[in-house]
């Protein structure tokens, strides 16, 4: 995957840039660790400018959310409430959980789009919920920009300083949105698990 990434950013440029991390938000296989970094490094080279990779990796970031976040609103609370109301048992959801998200993210919405962005894993998935919860649109995509463009910024500085070690980045931060994920499939088996005990006590009782 690494070598057609570096060919479209040496050929496209800035274009590139935008067109890969937008595809990066929508295709997560797709890294911005190996993006962005080597987006920096041809920076240092005096083939790109920092700025311009900057804005262009922060730009396609940004746009890549729209689709996601278009699903959510498409999907609406009040579908999923009833759908988990016939289906969300099989998956250890309710009705009451989706308001109770959705009435969390409505107090925190853009604390939570804002450090999302910087985890990876979550910096896409986020913008689900905020379409679920029908987050506003200039709110989302102001909160978006700010931590989209910490995350590309950090990445190209580290691509810039590394040189031709740029790949480092890729090997370390790479795995961590994997650890993530894992981690977050392990709590909702334990959630799981426990409230179909707590279903069987009682029917038992």
């Amino acid at each position: 995957m690494s070598d057609w990434i570096i060919h479209l950013v040496d050929r496209l440029g800035y274009p590139g840039i935008l067109f890969l991390m937008f595809l990066e938000n929508v295709f997560p296989p797709i890294p911005s660790e190996l993006i962005m970094p080597f987006a920096g490094f041809d920076a240092a080279r005096g083939r790109l400018t920092l700025p311009g990779v900057i804005l262009a990796g922060t730009l396609g970031s940004v746009l890549g959310q729209l689709p996601l976040y278009g699903l959510g609103r498409w999907a609406g609370a009040e579908r999923l409430e009833r759908w988990a109301d016939r289906h969300g048992r099989w998956i250890g959801l309710s009705a009451k959980d989706i308001r109770a998200s959705t009435g969390w993210f409505e107090r925190h919405g853009g604390k939570a789009v804002f450090l999302c962005r910087l985890v990876p894993g979550l910096r896409s998935l986020i913008s689900i919920p905020a379409g679920v919860a029908g987050m506003n649109l200039p709110v989302f995509l102001l909160f978006s920009t700010f931590g989209m463009g910490l995350w590309t910024a950090a990445l190209a500085v580290l691509g810039a300083q590394l040189g031709e070690h740029y790949e480092r980045v890729a090997r370390y931060l790479g795995p961590v949105g994997g650890i993530v994920l894992g981690g977050l499939l392990i709590f909702w088996l334990i959630r799981l698990v426990r409230r179909r005990r707590a279903a069987s006590s009682e029917a038992d009782s």
